[in-house]
Order: C-alpha cells, then structure tokens, then sequence
C-alpha cells in the first residue's frame, strides 16, 4: 500500500513538474516582448570615517533605510542560509525553477492552500523593483516573465546584489546591511549562524516576524532556517544546537548619528555621491559627543558647546562635536557651532605676542606696564577691572591682560594682524565692513571655532599655515605659502602658553589660551601639543548672555578632558636654532621693556635698532689673555636687531655674512675677539643700515 502511494506520488510530482516545465517553455516563448527590470535603484547616503566605518546615513526618498552593500560585506554563511532556504538552484536556472514550480503546485493540490511560492530569488528581485501582487495569477505571471527577462540582461552577481539590498526587514528597513545595523547592532560581515537564520527568515514575512513586536514569531521562522540549513549540511548539528539557544535581539537599534553635522554638510556639498569618506575617526568621535553632552549638562540651561580636533601636521579633522546634542531643541541642537560667526574674546591675544616677537619689538622676558591707559577714545581695562603694574610679557599673556595687548596691537598694527589671519586661512568679519581698530585684538572682529583651530595649527607647526580638512573625497586647499610668524615667535607662544597653569596639561604637556567674549557670550579654549590641536566653545548659540560663563570655567575642563580622551600626548617641538632663552636683566637694551609706541615697524628704510652707532659692547673679550680664551670658549655673542624693511635680513660683519633671517628680526653673532666690527644689515628691498661698535 505505502509503495502504490509512493509510486503515485512520484507520477504526481512528474505530471507537475512537465506541466512547470510547458508553462516555462511558453513563457520563454512568449517573453521576448517583455521590458527588462532595471537593476537600478536609489539607496541611502552613506557617510563614513577615515577607516571606512559608519558615520552616519541618510533615508532615501521616501523615508526607507536602505543602506548599500555588497556581496562580498556580507558574512558568506547568510548568502549560503539564503540560497539553501530561498533558492538552492538560483545559479544554474534561468530566473525561473520548474521543479520549484511543480512543487509548489503539488503542495497546494494536496493541502488546498499556497504552502510554498516557489518563486525563486531572481522572482522576488523583480517583484520588490515593481508593484505587482505575487497573489495574483497575473502578478504571478509578469514575475515570472520579467525574472526570465532579467536573467537574459543582468548575471547572477547582480541580482543577487540586488536582493541583498532590496529585501524587506520590517518597517522603513531594507537590505541586508540596514537590517543587521538596526536588529544585530553592527556590519554584515560577520554573523553567528543565529544571526544569518534571523537575517534570511525576516524578509519572507517581515511584518509579522519583527523581533521587537513578535519575538515568538521571529524565533520560529529563524529556527526554521537553521533546520533547513542543517539539512543541507550548511551548519553541523552542534552549531545548530548552540544556534537554537541563542537569545533573539529584543530592541531595533538606532544608526550611528556620529560627526551629524559634518555628515550631512558633505552630502549637500555632493548629493550625487552615494559615499562620502571623512577624515573623522569614528572612535575618537563617539568619544568626544559623550563628553561634550556630559560638560553640557553641567551648564545652565540652553546653553551648549562645540568641539573640533585636528592633527595639525596634515591638517585632518580627526572629531568635528557641532554642539552638544544635535536633537536638543532647548540648545539648538542643529546649529553647527564650529562654523558660526563669534566673537573670539581673547583668543588672539597669541598671535598679537607673537607679531611683537617676530618683528624684534618684544620678547618673553621684556617689561610691560600693565596700566590705565587710552589709545584715542579706546581705553581697555582687564577682566577683573584690576591692573598688575610692570609686568613680563610671559606673565601678561599668561594673565591674559588686556592692556598689554593692545600696546602691542598697537606697536604691530591691526591690519597686519588681520592679514596673518587670513594667512593662516582664517576669515575674519568686520562689524559692518568697518576699518580694523585695535578693538579687534580683545575680540571686536567675528570668527569660527574653525579659524581658531586654523590659526592654532599653524603656530603648533612652527608658523606654517595648513588648511584644514575634513573630507577625503575632495581636494585639499592650498594656503599662501607664507609664514603666520616665525618659528622662533611659535615657540616662545609654546613656552608661554604651555606653562599657565599646570593643572590643565591632562596628563601631558600642551600649549592652552583661554577666553571670554564681552557680556559672558562666548568661552573659549584653544590648546595644542606636538600633534593635535583642540578648540572648545561653550555658550548660547542664539547669542544671549550666560552670567558666569567663561573659558577658564567652562571650556577648559572640556578641553583637559578632550585632551585625555586623545591618549597619549605628543611632545612640543624643541627650541629652534636662535631663540634667545635670557632674563629681563640679561635682554639687549631695546628689548628691556615695550612701551607705548616702542618699536613700531612702519614700512621704510631698514634701520639697525641694536647695537646703536658707536657703542662699546662688552662680552668680557678685553680682559687678561686667558679671560679672553674662556669668553671666546664658552661662546660670547651678541645680540642684533633690526626694525623697519622688509624681510629676508643678511647680516655682515666686517664686509662678510655671518646670518641670513628670512622672517626675523634678531640674529646671533659669534665674535672671535675685541675690536671695532662695522656691522651691516641688508632687506629684501636692498635697502641697507651700517653701524660701527667696539667689541670689548
């Protein structure tokens, strides 16, 4: 009895299988007409870091995630689960399977209901570019003909690419990669056998299988899969075993939402890039958001803060922090701070030291009155409303005082500050396009956190600009080649900054300057080691007042802390060749102290400042014989000094060149004895200064 029903059975699945076989024979006939499916289909905006992790991505048109993938980013054993569960003969029928076919015409003979479509992967690809219901004979049919259709214009790879990217995961997800960010909470790549099961029952009724809302339905489908694979020898029974045990997810996860406004300002600078690669790392990102929610938190309410680093050797954006949270209305979250227009407080105030360094007018260790003074109806006071009295410049920066800097602006003049700005890649705006005044030095100028960390770089790289960049798929801007100062003025700004205040190294030393706009509007840290910049802005992104609010309390935490989320720190560079390292007792005569007016360089003829015409000089030369030897031994030299011409500088001695400066004004000379020495200096122009001294 069992043999005639088995015999019977077998005539049964022959008779269906010639009859899949005649309707396949007239749908080949028939199809030649039949318009070819395009392989084309729009997917989700993908921005990723520098290693090619995920970033951030964008819906498509509609509102689905459809994030793109490739065969090869997907772990081999889903595409093995698919093909053994969904279409074990997809690589050698021509879109349709006859012997699909017949079975799922014999199954629904003998329950009286659909048990299985027998639509194979190419079928389902056709399906989900189009609109027709695969519950109708006619949908049925058009599938059918454009599967046939497909396979004759596109190879194997492709649409099973397609597929991978297609398929349907459970509301706006879709595709493989989508479905294993939001379910599994990572890449495709690499799945347990669990996972790829999940994966591969989901599409078939993704509605009714979501793990979140069904998880009893989830598990049977998933489990289903795995048996079908064991049955298959796709997995061994112990993988299947540990694979039945394994826990469901039980939540959708969210996408990564990291660098969101450096994300989306590359995809609207390039919409028609389905890929965007940043210089960010993704690590170092995540990192910093967490942090700067957390310093965020601590302030007053609808008060925010940004935050950008760079390796300022190659200018790359290694983390852009755009504000504290970018879906806090209360913050403005969406506001980009690192690029809006502020005003920068006392955060130039370096580059100020550092223009009065370079141009021979000052040096760390010079005295300066740090008093009530007016320049015309400008008259500055300090933070605290207090003065200091004479001071070293060391102190008055480290002090930030605001007098001091503004005899200094005064001395170099604000519109050479501005054009080392621009120099350095910054673009400073004017309040209605009004000249540079020396209010510009304490903050009367608009700039972005981006200028700021610009302007940094380039002193952290001993004066030379680098422009900063953020995207790897776009050019790198090129800067004037010039120096922002020269690198003996970085490096006294390194050894100033760098020794404010201890407590702010995080661990390692580095360079910081803080500062504070006009009615508690903006704080500011900017800091710098031997390899990464880092500046911080806290404050209200509509601009309103936040009593209390400034960059030693505010922004400087965040800025300790960014540093030590970095890791480890990179040394600050060494002293370069001519730094004059002396006390204020020990500083050539014109270099003792600054004061009002001293030192100004307006554009003429080049004029030697040190040594003055005829002046002896005493480096202890002129003594007993032997005193001689150890002052020429221990390497007796004297200062020089020159204001006014332009740069490159050549020194001479007695007709012969003993120096060459290209950007400073003061050079070192190594008398070998006493005796008069006519000492010359010629500029770029040739315009030359001569002085004669006795050396004693």
């Amino acid at each position: 009895m069992k043999l005639r029903l088995k015999q019977k059975h077998l005539t049964l699945r022959g008779a269906l299988g010639a009859v899949a076989l005649a309707v396949l024979l007239l749908m080949i006939v028939r199809v030649a007409g039949t318009p070819a499916p395009s392989l084309d289909f729009a997917t989700s905006a993908v921005v990723v870091d520098r290693d090619d992790r995920l970033l951030r991505a964008f819906t498509v048109a509609d509102g689905r995630w459809r994030l793109p993938v490739e065969i090869a980013e997907v772990d081999p054993l889903l595409i093995e689960m698919l093909l053994a569960f969904e279409d074990q003969r997809f690589f050698t029928h021509a879109g349709v399977d006859p012997l699909a076919l017949g079975r799922a015409l014999g199954q629904a003979l003998v329950h009286g209901r659909i048990v299985s479509g027998g639509s194979t992967l190419t079928m389902q690809v056709v399906r989900l570019l189009g609109s027709d219901s695969t519950r109708t004979l006619t949908g049925k049919w058009r599938q059918m003909a454009g599967a046939l259709t497909l396979e004759r214009i596109a190879d194997k790879e492709s649409i099973l690419r397609a597929y991978l990217n297609l398929a349907p995961y459970g509301g706006n997800l879709e595709g493989a990669r989508a479905a294993s960010l939001a379910w599994l909470g990572k890449e495709p790549g690499r799945l347990t056998p669990a996972e790829a099961a999940l994966l591969v029952a989901l599409p078939q009724s993704p509605r009714a299988r979501r793990p979140d809302l069904h998880p009893d339905a989830a598990r049977r489908g998933r489990d289903r899969v795995l048996g079908r694979a064991a049955a298959r020898a796709v997995i061994d029974a112990e993988t299947l075993a540990a694979a039945l045990r394994e826990p469901l997810p039980g939540r959708r996860r969210a996408f990564p939402m990291l660098a969101p406004h450096a994300a989306r300002r590359a995809v609207m600078a390039r919409p028609e890039l389905p890929l965007h690669r940043l210089t960010i790392a993704a690590d170092l990102q995540a990192r910093l958001q967490a942090l700067a929610a957390e310093h965020a938190a601590l302030l007053p309410g609808g008060t925010s803060v940004a935050l950008l680093v760079a390796e300022h050797r190659g200018g790359e954006i290694r983390a852009a922090v755009g504000s504290a949270d970018l879906l806090d209305r209360e913050r403005r979250g969406f506001v980009d701070m690192t690029r809006a227009l502020r005003s920068p407080g006392s955060t130039l105030k370096p580059l100020i030291y550092g223009l009065a360094f370079e141009q021979g007018l000052a040096h760390p260790e010079s005295l300066i009155d740090d008093r009530p003074s007016g320049f015309g109806a400008y008259a500055p006071t300090n933070f605290d409303r207090d003065f200091q009295g004479t001071v070293t410049l060391r102190k008055a920066l480290q002090l930030s005082l605001n007098v001091p800097a503004v005899t200094l602006l005064d001395a170099v003049g604000p519109a050479r500050l501005l054009a080392r700005l621009r120099r350095a890649g910054a673009e400073p705006r004017l309040p209605d396009q009004a000249p540079a005044g020396l209010a510009i030095g304490l903050g009367g100028v608009g700039l972005t956190l981006r200028d700021l960390v610009s302007v940094y770089a380039a002193i952290a790289r001993g004066g030379r600009p680098v422009a900063l960049r953020e995207s790897r798929d776009q050019p790198t801007a090129t800067l004037a080649r010039q120096l922002l100062l020269d690198e003996r003025a970085c490096w006294y700004l390194a050894s100033i900054l760098s020794g404010a205040d201890s407590g702010m190294r995080g661990g390692g030393v580095f360079a910081v300057k803080t500062g504070t706009s006009f009615g508690y509007r903006d704080a500011w840290a900017l800091g710098y080691d031997g390899r990464h910049v880092v500046g911080v802005w806290a404050g209200r992104p509509d601009g309103a007042p936040v009593p209390g609010l400034t960059g030693a309390t505010s922004a400087v935490p965040l800025l300790r802390d960014a540093f030590a989320r970095i890791g480890v720190s990179a040394p600050l560079p060494s002293a370069p060749r001519g730094v004059l390292i002396a006390s204020t007792a020990d500083l050539p005569p014109n270099l003792r102290r600054v004061g009002r007016g001293a030192g100004k360089t307006p554009d003429g003829a080049v004029e030697i400042a040190f040594p003055p015409d005829g002046a002896r000089v005493d480096l202890g030369l002129s003594g007993a014989l032997a005193s001689q030897q150890q002052a020429v031994e221990r390497g007796a030299e004297l200062a020089l000094q020159v204001r006014n011409g332009r740069p490159p500088f050549v020194w001479l001695v007695n007709g012969r060149p003993v120096a060459r400066e290209p950007y400073a004004r003061a050079a070192r000379w190594r008398p070998d004895g006493p005796g008069f020495a006519e000492i010359a200096v010629v500029d770029a122009a040739g315009s030359a200064s001569r002085v004669t001294v006795f050396i004693e």
